[in-house]
């Protein structure tokens, strides 16, 4: 799987400790998430849109509901 990148600009400068903590999740499962490693689920993609205030598909899927992020549809 390829890195999420967008999710990656989103945490931005936080550490993945705070995202993660705010999160109820483990810093390494946050990490696998971005790197592509892990997929969460339904419940876990929306506590991480909801926390960057930003929708699922924006993170995890572009209109035709494949992976992507603004950066590898160039």
């Amino acid at each position: 799987m390829a890195k999420n990148i967008y999710l990656i600009q989103l945490r931005g400068k936080q550490s993945r400790r705070k995202v993660a903590t705010e999160l109820n999740i483990t810093p390494q499962m946050l990490g696998a998430i971005e790197r592509g490693d892990r997929t969460p689920s339904l419940q876990l993609a929306k506590r991480i849109a909801d926390f960057y205030n930003v929708s699922i598909e924006e993170i995890f899927f572009n209109q035709k509901g494949n992976k992507t992020c603004p950066i590898w549809r160039k």
